[in-house]
């Protein structure tokens, strides 16, 4: 498996839904590839940051979230409703 399979069995990977062999071969990339394997980490990382976000959506917003974020992230939520 190249750099470039790895990245596109990546979802497929984390979801469970590769077949043995592919699986296989897959986690030897990442045993032999440590550029991978740091891929891997830190798409995993994002992944639980960003589900922990959304944890509790009526959780107060942290203060040092800059102002015009907002304002930019409710307009795009109103245009694609």
């Amino acid at each position: 498996m190249t750099c470039r399979e790895f990245s596109d069995f990546l979802m497929e990977y984390l979801s469970g839904e590769l077949c043995a062999s592919e699986r296989t071969e897959f986690e030897r990339h990442i045993a032999d590839c440590h550029d991978c394997l740091a891929y891997l980490r830190s798409y995993e990382e994002t992944i639980r940051i960003g589900k922990a976000a959304f944890a509790d959506p009526d959780a107060p917003m942290p203060q040092d979230v800059p102002e015009e974020l907002v304002r930019a992230i409710l307009v795009s939520r109103r245009r694609e409703a």
